[in-house]
């Protein structure tokens, strides 16, 4: 196996994207990841996408990706793992380089929801959940999400204003992120007072339907130099899965895929929890953030929401998360959120993400979930000094 570097990236604004295809938002981070490579060729192309199917009319998205952007003849696919869908195209693409079949590999994260009507995006949204046991119950994302925050709140003796931390958070880091969809800050206030959703899950606890790419560039970290001044290396790529139903699960508050897939990431780089200098969690809902801050060690069970309440998720606390917005405030155009991770990671390490800076960033964990937590997938990655 050989170790494997980021040597380029690239994401467009996210936003809603009337007048942009598909193909565009791809190409455009794309181009940018290439330019900021210093390469002209790939000998792989992985695009993460989960609804271009059911939004837009169009699969096969390898090929369509690969051919719109002058790249015809590499080998090219689509990969989905729900929300995941990003992260699970990076790990492939670690795995092609890291395992000599590729040299170069550009991974692409795209998504546009925003063409359709509100129903038939939740509709599709739904299908990353149990068809036969939630879906066909009539349920919701935001639904499941709001029968597992309900579920903390009265197992640990919590209120939802207690989970204004990591909206405001969000929101202050994304006022600086010129890709962000959200550009402004919000107080504790204006959560308290944001429109009910799904009780207990209201607006200022969701991340927002969007349109966007990212994209990355791998090549072995033996060779990065030769292209980037500033190469990161990926010292761990790992996957957990666990039951798409929530019902099934050995406990609804543990995200189980979670545990494993940090686990699995931390044996890899060699780290704990205590080495990692930003976390790029997963937050499409409040609840999903304090359940991800326990899973990945830096929270028992049920004190993930303390660590938010005691400002430690802040960019000068102990684990700083969703350093340049996250899902809530940058936005979450799902197939593309994981890459998007990457790249703010990369940002973060490279010590370019401007007044968001982590203060000698040099180990940062992105973790993307797809589902309600069936699919996790975290990578660690370090800067090359």
């Amino acid at each position: 196996m050989r170790d494997v570097a980021i040597i380029g990236v690239g994401q467009t604004e996210v936003g809603e994207h009337w007048d942009v295809s598909l193909r565009h938002l791809a190409l455009g981070a794309l181009q940018a990841a290439m330019t900021d490579a210093g390469v002209a060729q790939t000998d792989a192309l992985y695009v993460g996408n989960m609804l271009a199917g059911e939004l837009t009319g169009q699969e096969h998205l390898g090929a369509l990706v690969a051919d719109f952007a002058g790249l015809r003849g590499v080998e090219a696919f689509k990969v989905e793992a729900a929300c995941g869908s990003g992260a699970a195209a990076l790990r492939l693409g670690y795995v092609a380089v890291a395992g000599g079949l590729a040299n170069i590999v550009v991974v692409v994260g795209v998504e546009k929801m925003t063409d359709t009507l509100g129903p038939d995006t939740t509709s599709a949204l739904a299908m990353a959940a149990d068809a036969d046991y939630e879906a066909a119950q009539g349920i919701s994302f935001v639904a499941l999400n709001a029968l597992l925050m309900r579920r903390y709140m009265h197992e640990h003796g919590y209120a939802h204003h207690d989970f204004a931390p990591f909206a405001v958070n969000a929101h202050r880091n994304g006022s600086h992120n010129p890709y962000a969809m959200f550009q402004f800050p919000v107080s504790a206030d204006r959560f308290a007072q944001a429109p009910m959703i799904c009780d207990p899950i209201n607006l200022l606890d969701s991340s927002p339907i969007c349109d966007g790419a990212a994209a990355v560039v791998l090549a072995p970290a033996e060779a990065a130099r030769a292209f980037s001044a500033a190469p990161v290396r990926i010292t761990a790529s790992a996957v957990g899965t666990d039951t798409l139903a929530i019902h099934d699960r050995r406990d609804p508050l543990v995200l189980d895929g979670a545990v494993l897939s940090t686990q699995r990431a931390y044996e890899q780089a060699s780290v704990g929890p205590q080495e990692i200098d930003l976390f790029e969690l997963h937050d499409a809902f409040s609840i999903m953030a304090a359940l991800s801050l326990e899973a990945a060690g830096f929270a028992e069970r049920g004190q993930g929401l303390r660590v938010a309440l005691d400002g430690e998720i802040e960019l000068g606390g102990r684990v700083p998360i969703t350093t340049m917005g996250g899902l809530k405030a940058r936005g979450h155009p799902v197939g593309a959120t994981g890459v998007y991770q990457i790249v703010e990671v990369v940002q973060q390490l490279r010590g370019l993400a401007g007044s968001n800076q982590i203060p000698n960033a040099r180990v940062g964990m992105a973790q993307n979930i797809g589902g309600s937590g069936a699919t996790v997938i975290t990578h660690i990655l370090e800067r090359m000094e």
